[in-house]
């Protein structure tokens, strides 16, 4: 195992701890109470800059996430450093990868992460981690923040042998991304099986789907229209990895927004929703009171 977490920590600025303690609301506008906790994703570019890392302004936030034009690969202890002049906090999210043994589950995470995408396919034969740090700038309040994924892989073989994998792949998870490869239409008419595994109704865990190979378009097994259609179905969105990792953002920048925007619209909804005083019982409201 390539690292760990222990107790959920998240370093955020006054105004965002106001907003998770419920006591300041982020949005100008009223927020509704949720009728569920199972949430539609956002659109992309409602809450987040979108394609933020193309504008001038972004380059000193992105500079730290590089090394000699290649991404720089952070340790669990690292984190970018910024002058006192850029003042960027940092948000943590644990971020589960979930899907059949084969679909690219490790080389999703070496993708996201910067590292070095193995050649070969190999079964995980444990637990790995890895650490992405993604600079995003706010819509509203132009606020730049850091938001540190720490992405959890774990082999299917081992998940099946050791029961306190799964727990521990689960405990205090933010996000799950669920994998199916377009090679393989096995492993997408398993997604939902994996949905309902690892995910309840009343879980605030943010979901998305990525089809993995798409480079692959001559011998892919999934159609579009299976992927409009589940699409429709879940309100789950698919996104698209594969083929030569390059030295842009422009392959990975699509995926690490959403769970950006995602994971930080769900914090602020939840902050905001447990401000709310709570609502009498409609059986309650006619009721005396003796004291």
């Amino acid at each position: 195992m390539k690292g760990g977490v222990g107790r959920k920590e998240r370093k955020v600025g006054n105004e965002e701890e106001e907003i998770r303690r419920g006591s300041k609301s982020f949005w100008t506008q009223p927020i509704k109470r949720l009728q569920s906790s199972v949430m539609e994703a956002v659109p992309p570019g409602s809450v987040i800059v979108a394609d933020w890392y193309r504008n001038p302004d972004s380059r000193d936030f992105f500079t730290k996430i590089l090394h000699k034009k290649k991404r720089r690969v952070f340790g669990l202890l690292e984190a970018p450093v910024m002058p006192p002049h850029l003042k960027a906090d940092t948000v943590r999210y644990k971020v589960f990868i979930s899907g059949k043994s084969g679909v690219g589950k490790t080389a999703l995470a070496a993708r996201l992460a910067g590292h070095q995408i193995p050649n070969m396919h190999y079964e995980t034969t444990g637990m790995e981690t890895s650490i992405v740090f993604w600079p995003v700038k706010l819509k509203e309040s132009s606020r730049v923040l850091f938001f540190q994924f720490q992405l959890w892989d774990c082999g299917e073989n081992a998940m099946r042998r050791f029961d306190h994998m799964l727990t521990s792949c689960k405990e205090q998870v933010d996000a799950i991304l669920f994998l199916f490869s377009f090679t393989d239409h096995g492993s997408f008419k398993d997604i939902s099986n994996q949905m309902s595994r690892f995910t309840d109704p009343s879980d605030r865990v943010v979901r998305l789907v990525v089809g993995t190979k798409f480079d692959l378009f001559m011998h892919t097994d999934v159609t579009e229209s299976e992927i409009k259609r589940f699409q429709e179905v879940s309100r789950v969105p698919v996104f698209r990895v594969g083929g030569d990792v390059s030295e842009g953002f422009g392959e990975i920048a699509p995926l690490l927004n959403a769970l950006a925007e995602n994971l930080w619209h769900q914090d602020c909804i939840h902050a905001s929703s447990a401000s709310l005083p709570p609502q009498p019982h409609p059986e309650d409201t006619n009721r005396e009171v003796i004291v």
